[in-house]
């Protein structure tokens, strides 16, 4: 055997025993006549004891090993003298009779420490070796259990895991597709699925009432810290529901993932937020509820007093921070900086402080007297000490900036504690959104979403007000999963696909099969997918779900440690019939 212990195993009750141990050199350091080395694995770090007057040529050996050497050594456990308290196996040391390198290592190009010196783009380049960092492999752990306990609930649940295809056909609804050639078509593509969404469909018409899936999905998508171009999701369809048994169901799942990952109990029913709400108080469909700051509307006690920024303008609305009249001129500058970037979209910024005497101070004084700024903080329950910060502009993009300054303020004041979590269900969503461009209606969620039953009169009248049968489950203003009841009536789905601009001719190309198959008796269902990345990391408290993912993509991507994507030989662009068109600069 290479080891009959791993490195993190050993404790005070294993003195006395000879063991062998096998792992990567995580240090040496050299103390007068004695070397000391931490061998490393998976399991944790043993401090190794090499005396050089015991053996000076196994020592003379020990002090020729550099960083990440993989090594086997044979020894005794030994209590150690000067304990680490802050390492499990920090009470015993091996006293090393036998070492063998198995392999050396080069100098890696950045420190395996869980403070590393190496920048993104080098890790990534050798993620193999960044895998070997405490934080990185603990972040892989906590995705392993997760999958595992997701698995485990939905079993006890009666759900069946269900493998769906890969290879599907392209659809023009949501985002790019990834194509995929196929050679014994020529001319003919797959695409790679962005969800299961009509194989979970058909699950359900085959009478597979209770479906799951940790499955990979792929869009072709402009990246960000949430966002991959392959992705994992829990996907999961049940018939014969409605909206808050779906609900119920996966609120479960997530109380039931907090307490044994995290030990940490939800035992509050999860706050559900109808989407006007989310968009009216905070300006986003996923809120971040940990702190307050709800937005509040002015723009009824603004007008008609000569200030033309307020007077021009769609909507007044602003926030009030608690205790930050103490705000300096060169904090609030900072402050107007920051609505004022493009990605926030403001073109300034108005304040009132509450003093402590009473009196309010404001950077519009001169237009409003102290009796309107006083209906502002009556309006806003502001007190002595609190500022109030009031954005104005169009509604939609007045709202988003608010939105922004409020996370900002949020994380300025530390009120975005990433050990405590608020969970909420958004509903009610939008059926439909309107593109100016293109002059028509988008399914907000997917084509197949199911309106409001007392909606439906609508779809002939006014289809921009009709609410959806849809859900998102929000978490510290992530949002961690969406669904909806889906429509299983074939002629409402052949209405749904009129609104949103299909001739017959195109729903029936694309989606033929389910269309046929609601024929057949299609019962009542919906479902839910979870993002299992940014579960995981909401989890593990990360700022990016590349770093629960074994081998990430970069912002642009693109695979840095393997080089993709990449071209591929004439012959093989000859067997799928292809050509390659130049770059256009």
């Amino acid at each position: 055997m290479y080891r009959t212990h791993t490195c993190g195993e050993l404790r005070i009750a294993d003195v006395q025993k000879e063991v062998t141990l096998a792992g990567w050199v995580q240090r040496t350091r050299k103390m007068g006549g004695m070397t000391f080395v931490d061998i490393r694995d998976r399991y944790g770090i043993t401090q190794l004891v090499f005396n050089n007057e015991v053996n000076e040529e196994l020592c003379e050996k020990a002090n020729k090993l550099g960083r990440e050497f993989v090594i086997q050594v044979v020894g005794t456990v030994m209590e150690r003298s000067s304990k680490n308290k802050n390492i499990p196996t920090g009470e015993v040391e091996i006293i090393v009779k036998d070492l063998v390198v198995l392999n050396a290592s080069e100098t890696p190009p950045f420190t395996i420490e869980d403070e590393t010196d190496g920048g993104d783009e080098l890790r990534m380049q050798y993620r193999y070796l960044d895998l070997r960092r405490t934080p990185v492999r603990a972040n892989l752990e906590l995705r392993h259990k997760l999958s595992f306990e997701t698995r485990r609930f939905l079993d006890d649940q009666r759900f069946l895991e269900v493998e769906t295809p890969v290879l599907i056909k392209s659809t023009p609804e949501g985002a790019r597709d990834f194509v995929v050639p196929s050679r014994m078509n020529p001319g003919e593509f797959y695409a790679l699925p962005q969800s299961p969404q009509v194989f979970k469909q058909l699950l359900m018409v085959s009478g597979f009432d209770r479906y799951f899936q940790i499955v990979k999905c792929f869009r072709d998508e402009d990246l960000r810290a949430d966002r991959q171009p392959e992705f994992t999701q829990i996907d999961c369809e049940m018939c014969f529901v409605n909206q808050e048994d779906v609900l119920n169901t996966f609120e479960g799942l997530t109380k039931h993932l907090f307490k044994h990952l995290k030990n940490i109990d939800l035992t509050e029913d999860f706050i559900r937020m109808p989407y006007s709400d989310a968009m009216k108080f905070y300006g986003s469909d996923k809120p971040d509820i940990r702190f307050g700051m709800k937005f509040v509307e002015l723009k009824d006690l603004t007008t008609d007093r000569n200030f033309v920024v307020f007077d021009s303008v769609e909507y007044v609305g602003g926030i009030c921070a608690e205790g930050c009249a103490t705000y300096t001129r060169k904090q609030i500058d900072a402050l107007t900086d920051f609505v004022k970037r493009p990605q926030v979209g403001a073109k300034g910024l108005v304040w009132v402080k509450c003093e402590a005497d009473g009196t309010l101070k404001s950077s519009v004084d001169k237009f409003y007297s102290q009796e309107d700024l006083k209906a502002w903080a009556e309006r806003f329950g502001a007190k002595p000490g609190d500022l109030m910060l009031i954005l104005a502009g169009e509604e939609k993009k007045t709202q988003k900036a608010l939105c922004e300054l409020r996370l900002e303020m949020g994380s300025q004041l530390g009120l975005r504690d990433k050990n405590v979590f608020a969970p909420l269900w958004v509903v009610d969503f939008p059926l439909l959104e309107w593109d100016e461009d293109a002059k028509r209606f988008f399914a907000m969620h997917h084509p197949f979403t199911a309106p409001k039953p007392e909606d439906i009169a609508l779809l002939d009248t006014d289809p921009g007000k009709i609410r959806a049968n849809a859900y998102d489950l929000v978490i510290n203003g992530v949002e961690l999963g969406g669904g909806s009841i889906r429509i299983h009536d074939s002629k409402l789905q052949h209405k749904m696909f009129e609104i949103l601009g299909f001739t017959p001719e195109q729903a029936e190309a694309q989606f033929g099969f389910l269309m046929n198959a609601f024929k057949f008796g299609a019962p009542p269902h919906g479902g839910i997918a979870f993002g299992l990345d940014r579960f995981v990391s909401i989890l593990a408290g990360l700022d990016s779900i590349r770093d629960c993912i074994a081998f990430p993509k970069n912002n642009s991507g693109r695979d840095v440690m393997i080089d993709a994507p990449s071209s591929i030989d004439n012959a093989q662009l000859d067997e799928l019939c292809l050509s390659i068109n130049p770059i256009q600069k």
